[in-house]
């Protein structure tokens, strides 16, 4: 077990499946006490009942419903101490990505950026004003270090998810706010599943099943790692981009053409 995380409470959101479910389950499994946070009632009852843990369902992609997960998980478990930001959408992939309407661009925003902003918010002053710290996980993706074919949205979200993680810890690390981004490429999961024809492509290196990405997470918080790295490959491929960014941009012009050679997209 780590002692980072024994006997701490967490949060962990988007923990009716997949990623989300292995994180709170292997953080049961390390001894934390766990709230488990879905949209989807149902499921987060099922998981905090596999695990031990509480259900608070919840939606947080506003301020007012994140406020109320926090407070609901706060009262269950005395204090926060880690915070799994992980809930996370896909969508409005394809040539008309760029199309996306305005109100598709604010969803995924609110989802897989502002979430993480708000969770912030409220527990980051807590954590200063008693002294003790706490640990916030984000959950965003190779798509936040590399570039995503397909989805303009989520491209965009990932690499701001990675940049607030960035933010937090520069800002607040020396504070004792520790910060850590999880960035896997493809994993079996329902939104991998759903990735239609791009299904391939995000598989390249080969999915991991959702506990992989857990494992990885664990080991990252023992050896005080921001980047959780499921895919080990995923560093080289970022050594690669900010050494030589138009030549990584020209390697994917040329997958993005092949996709489009193939009606892929």
């Amino acid at each position: 077990m780590s002692e980072q995380l024994t006997d701490k409470g967490t949060v962990v959101t988007g923990a009716g499946r997949g990623i989300g479910r292995a994180l709170a389950t292997r953080m049961a499994a390390e001894g934390a006490r766990v709230v488990v946070n879905d949209l989807d009632a149902d499921n987060a009852r099922a998981v905090a009942a596999d695990i031990g843990g509480t259900a608070v369902p919840g939606d947080v992609s506003s301020a007012d419903g994140v406020r109320a997960v926090i407070d609901a998980a706060t009262e269950a478990l005395g204090r926060i101490d880690v915070f799994f930001a992980n809930a996370g959408i896909d969508g409005a992939g394809g040539p008309d990505s760029l199309l996306t309407p305005d109100d598709v661009w604010e969803r995924i925003m609110d989802v897989n950026v502002m979430a993480h902003v708000r969770a912030a918010r409220e527990l980051v002053p807590r954590w200063l004003e008693d002294g003790l710290g706490g640990r916030f996980v984000v959950t965003a993706s190779a798509a936040g270090l590399l570039t995503m074919i397909g989805s303009a949205p989520y491209s965009v979200t990932k690499h701001a998810a990675v940049g607030f993680a960035e933010w937090l810890s520069v800002t607040y690390g020396a504070r004792g706010v520790d910060v850590h981004a999880i960035c896997p490429q493809g994993v079996q999961t329902k939104m991998l599943e759903d990735a239609g024809p791009l299904q391939a492509l995000l598989s390249r290196d080969s999915a991991l099943p959702p506990e992989a990405v857990a494992d990885a997470a664990v080991t990252a918080i023992a050896e005080g790692r921001f980047l959780v790295l499921p895919h080990p490959e995923v560093a080289d491929y970022y050594a690669a981009r900010a050494a030589d960014t138009d030549r990584w941009l020209g390697g994917m012009r040329r997958l993005q053409q092949k996709v489009d050679d193939a009606g892929a997209l």
